[in-house]
């Protein structure tokens, strides 16, 4: 019985440390440390210190190593700690999609009413070893977005329909990738899957931008919740440190306070195009 109450207040514990982390002041999450923000043409406002030593900092690109981050993401595949992360994945994703059901049902309802095209729609992504598989998502532009080809998406993109504006902003889009989660494609919580085209640019221009692959996929990541949305290979590079970052430190703890982290987020909207 002791137990039971000492495992129940270390989890309400660790909660409570992680909430106050994620919806804290900004100053007390900076206190030590020097934030990195880049925006879409990657100008550069702030630079943050090379090394990594907390929660709040990023890998160091210059000094990590492969077999460094490979035994990482191996540790992470431990039968123990594979189990625990795959039942948070389901707790996690089903718990998304009944809560937000009434959510889901009225965005499927305003896509269809707003422009012509399908309400979901199935994007190939990049996943675990590389391996590529679809994601699904809610459609935020027109039918035709594509057909010059894959593209980043641009500030105040004229391809974006008016639903679609305000989906992105909060995160909605990304809700059906429940089901990739479900389905073993995803975790909730790892680096976001890129598009086979831009991947394979990236790789050639960025050093260890490979190692995103050791880990599946996520819905949210410590990139998503630390940086802003990034369309340039300068973008990419800073955000594949908060990627290794994440690969390097990866725990419950970790990966809870990336989902109280996107809450915050999603509701104010941050960081979205």
């Amino acid at each position: 019985m002791f137990f039971h109450y000492a495992i129940a207040l270390a989890a309400a514990a660790a909660g409570a440390a992680a909430t106050r982390y994620a919806f804290g002041p900004a100053s007390r999450r900076d206190r030590h440390r020097t934030t990195l923000y880049r925006d879409a043409t990657a100008e550069q406002h702030e630079q943050a210190p090379g090394q990594a030593t907390s929660y709040g900092e990023a890998l160091n690109l210059e000094t990590a190593h492969w077999d460094e981050i490979e035994n990482a993401a191996k540790r992470g595949r431990t039968p123990f700690s594979a189990a625990i992360k795959r039942g948070l994945d389901i707790v996690l994703s089903l718990c998304l999609l009944a809560f937000l059901a009434p959510l889901l049902v009225l965005t499927a309802i305003a896509i269809k009413l707003d422009s012509h095209g399908p309400v979901l729609y199935r994007q190939r992504r990049v996943g675990l070893k590389g391996k590529e598989f679809e994601v699904f998502k809610f459609r935020s532009m027109i039918a035709d977005a594509e057909a010059n080809g894959p593209q980043y998406a641009a500030v105040k993109d004229n391809r974006i329909t008016r639903v679609g504006s305000i989906i992105r902003k909060f995160r909605i889009d990304e809700i059906p990738q429940a089901i990739n989660v479900l389905r073993g494609e995803m975790s909730f919580v790892g680096p976001r899957p890129e598009r086979p085209e831009f991947v394979r640019e990236l790789e050639r221009e960025i050093p260890l931008y490979h190692c995103r692959h050791l880990v599946k996929p996520g819905i949210t990541g410590w990139a998503q919740v630390k940086y802003e949305y990034a369309a340039s290979v300068a973008g990419a590079r800073n955000k594949l440190r908060y990627d290794l970052y994440y690969i390097r430190h990866s725990s419950p703890f970790l990966d809870l306070l990336i989902v109280l982290m996107t809450v915050r987020v999603a509701l104010f909207g941050l960081g979205s195009r």
